[in-house]
C-alpha cells in the first residue's frame, strides 16, 4: 500500500476515462472525494457512481470535474438531479454489487472509506458494507480513505493488502440525524406501528415516518432487526432492552445491517458491538435470506400510489426525487414473510396539500408493481391489499386519501369498478 501524505497526490494513480465507484451514505470517503473535486478536470473524462449521498460535497458547481450517475436522487444528490447533472441509472441497491462484478457497471477504481488496521492487518469497512467487497474485487485501483474516527464494525473486512493507495486521516463521518416528524408523519407511524408486534423483525428506509415509528414500539417486547440500514432509533430500542432479536428465526441475537446511517451516537454505540453485523446486500436483501425471517415486516416510502396499487418512488413530473433502492426487494419479503407485512408509508397530499399523492394515473415510473404491494399507509389509515381485486383496491385506497380528494378518486374508480380492472 502507498500512503499518501498529501492527497493532492490522488492524480497521480488516476487515469483519464476511468469510472470509478465511491461508497455511499455515511461510509463517503469525503476526503477522497474532495481530492476528485479539484483535480478531476485536469484528468479528464472521469466518471462517478455512488448509490447516495449525505455529505453535500456533489454539488451542480462540481459537475465540471467528472460526469455522475447513481441508482437514484437519494439525499443530496436530489440538488444534482434538478440541476440535470445526474444520471440515474435505474436498479435496486441489491444488484448495484452483481452489476459491478459482472462489467455491466464500470469500476476501474474503489474510493471506500475504512477504519484504522486491526492486529492482524485487517481494516473494517465501518459504515457501509452494501457494494463495497464487489468494487474492490473488481478494481484496477483501490483507494481507502483510513479514517481514525471510523468505528470499527464486524463483518466484512479489507486487508490491508488488498489497498493499492491510503490516505490518513481524522475527521468526523457523515452524519445524518434523525429527521424532525411532522403531525402527519407521527399520524402515519402510528398506523404503522400496529402492525409491529413482540418479536418482529423490522426493515425501515431513510426518512421522517421510519424515524417516528421507533420510539412507538418502546412497549414491545424482543424485536429484531434486519435492514438494508439502520439509523439512530435502534440504539433507543437497544437501551430499553427492546430490540433483542431473541426470537429471529436466523442470525438470533445480531442485529443484521448493510449500513449505519446516522449520527455520532450510533457510531460509537456500534464501535465493536457484536451486537450489529455489517453484511453486503447480496445477504440483506437476498430474498432466500428474507424468506427464511418470520415476522418481518418492512417499512418503505412513496412518492405516490394509484388506485391499482401501483408504487412510484423515485418521480413527480419532471422532477426525480428519489430511487429504487431496496424497496421491492423489501416489499417481497416482508408481505411473503409469515406473519409478516411490507408497509408503503406516504403523506395523503403533496405541494401543501394541493395535490393527493393517492392517485388515478401515477406522475412517474412504477418502481413497485401492483402485484407485490401489500399495505398501503397513510395519515388517514391503513389500506391491505393482498388478496382484494382491483376495484376493492381502489374503494380501500380511497378511504385513506385526503378527503378533498375521495370524491375526484370516486370518479376514476367507477371506471376500474365496471371494467373489472
Amino acid at each position: 500500500m502507498k500512503i499518501l501524505e498529501d492527497p493532492a497526490e490522488l492524480g497521480a494513480f488516476l487515469r483519464a476515462g476511468d469510472r470509478i465507484v465511491v461508497g455511499q451514505a455515511c461510509g463517503e470517503p469525503t476526503t477522497l472525494i474532495e481530492a476528485l473535486i479539484a483535480q478531476g478536470r485536469e484528468i479528464g473524462d472521469l466518471s462517478v457512481f455512488t448509490a447516495t449521498s449525505f455529505s453535500g460535497l456533489f454539488t451542480p458547481e462540481t459537475s465540471g470535474s467528472f460526469a455522475l450517475s447513481s441508482m437514484g436522487a437519494i439525499g443530496t444528490l436530489r440538488a444534482m438531479a434538478k440541476a440535470h447533472a445526474l444520471q440515474v441509472i435505474p436498479c435496486h441497491v441489491s444488484r448495484i454489487g452483481p452489476m459491478i462484478e459482472a462489467g455491466q457497471l464500470g469500476c476501474d477504481v474503489a474510493f471506500v472509506q475504512v477504519g484504522p488496521a486491526d492486529a492482524e492487518g485487517n481494516h473494517s469497512f465501518g459504515l457501509v458494507s452494501d457494494y463495497v467487497a464487489s468494487a474492490v474485487a473488481a478494481a484496477r485501483i483501490v483507494v481507502a480513505e483510513i479514517n481514525e474516527q471510523v468505528p470499527h464494525t464486524f463483518g466484512a473486512r479489507l486487508s490491508s493488502a488488498e489497498i493499492d493507495v491510503g490516505v490518513r486521516v481524522s475527521r468526523p463521518p457523515v452524519q445524518l440525524p434523525p429527521a424532525r416528524a411532522s403531525e402527519t408523519d407521527i399520524a402515519i407511524a402510528r398506523f404503522a406501528a400496529d402492525y409491529i408486534g413482540d418479536g418482529a423483525v423490522l426493515q425501515t428506509g431513510v426518512g421522517a415516518v421510519p424515524d417516528a415509528v421507533l420510539p412507538m414500539l418502546l412497549d414491545r417486547e424482543d424485536l429484531g432487526v434486519h435492514s438494508g440500514m439502520v439509523g439512530d432509533g435502534i440504539v433507543d430500542l437497544v437501551e430499553a432492552g427492546v430490540l433483542t432479536n431473541a426470537r429471529k428465526s436466523i442470525d438470533r441475537g445480531v442485529s443484521v445491517t448493510g449500513a449505519l446511517i446516522g449520527t455520532r451516537r450510533l457510531y460509537e454505540f456500534a464501535h465493536r458491538n457484536t451486537g450489529i453485523r455489517m453484511c453486503p446486500t447480496s445477504y440483506t436483501h437476498d430474498a432466500a435470506v428474507l424468506g427464511r425471517l418470520e415476522r418481518l415486516v418492512t417499512i418503505n416510502s412513496a412518492i405516490e400510489v394509484d388506485l391499482g396499487g401501483q408504487v412510484n418512488a423515485e418521480q413527480s413530473g419532471a422532477a426525480y426525487l428519489g430511487g429504487t433502492g431496496g424497496q421491492v426487494d423489501f416489499v417481497r419479503g416482508g408481505a411473503r414473510s409469515p406473519g409478516g407485512h411490507a408497509l408503503i408509508v406516504l403523506p395523503s397530499t403533496a405541494k401543501g396539500g394541493a395535490v393527493s399523492r393517492i392517485t388515478a394515473t401515477l406522475s412517474g415510473p412504477v418502481s413497485t408493481a401492483r402485484s407485490e404491494v401489500d399495505v398501503v399507509v397513510t395519515e388517514f389509515g391503513a389500506a391491505e391489499l393482498t388478496g382484494r381485486d382491483l376495484a376493492e383496491r381502489a374503494r380501500r385506497l380511497i378511504a385513506i386519501a385526503h378527503p378533498v380528494f375521495r370524491d375526484e378518486l370516486a370518479r376514476a374508480a367507477h371506471a376500474i369498478a365496471r371494467r373489472g380492472f
